[in-house]
């Protein structure tokens, strides 16, 4: 075909359209807002707990200043929440409660779960982690706990609705 009957062909390009994004397909690159602060996805793991499934995206702030995570899950209705790793001493086997400055946390819920992982989470591919859920008396914070293999990382934090997040696709 010369150049002339590309030009002039009545067959159209097939064009591709982005797929909008929600909390449930972010994909790394795409960028966050959030708190009027820009956010790159870095890294995304999925969990799964028997049939259950759900996410956490790795967000740095514009500048490579900040990190937190984004957690998102369908139970009854969409549950998202903002996370910072915090420095908590906890070991296995999973205390009932922690306290974290003056405040106390109670276990909510205890698992297994397999991971995997993309983006600057891409290491964790195919393991597992022991994981624990922890709320506050007033079901306001959250403590986060996860073991991968001999370290333990505790998370801080709370819920946001969908209308907190704006959410641009940074691909296809």
């Amino acid at each position: 075909m010369g150049l002339f009957s590309k030009l002039f062909s009545s067959k159209k390009a097939d064009k591709v359209e982005p797929k909008e994004r929600n909390a449930l397909n972010i994909q790394i690159g795409d960028i966050i807002t959030y708190d009027l602060r820009d956010y790159e996805v870095v890294g995304k793991i999925t969990y799964r707990d028997g049939g259950y499934e759900w996410l956490s995206y790795q967000l740095l702030e514009e500048g490579g200043h900040q990190t937190i995570w984004l957690s998102a899950e369908m139970d009854d209705e969409l549950e998202l929440g903002i996370y910072k790793r915090v420095q908590v001493p906890v070991s296995k086997p999973y205390p009932k409660q922690i306290t974290y400055e003056n405040k106390t946390y109670f276990k909510e819920e205890e698992g297994t779960a397999r991971v995997l992982g993309e983006g600057r989470g891409s290491n964790l591919q195919g393991m597992e982690t022991h994981y624990a859920d922890y709320v506050d008396k007033n079901e306001e914070g959250y403590l986060s706990v996860e073991s991968w293999g001999t370290e333990v990382e505790v998370s801080l934090g709370y819920s946001i609705e969908a209308y907190e997040l704006k959410i641009i696709a940074g691909s296809f």
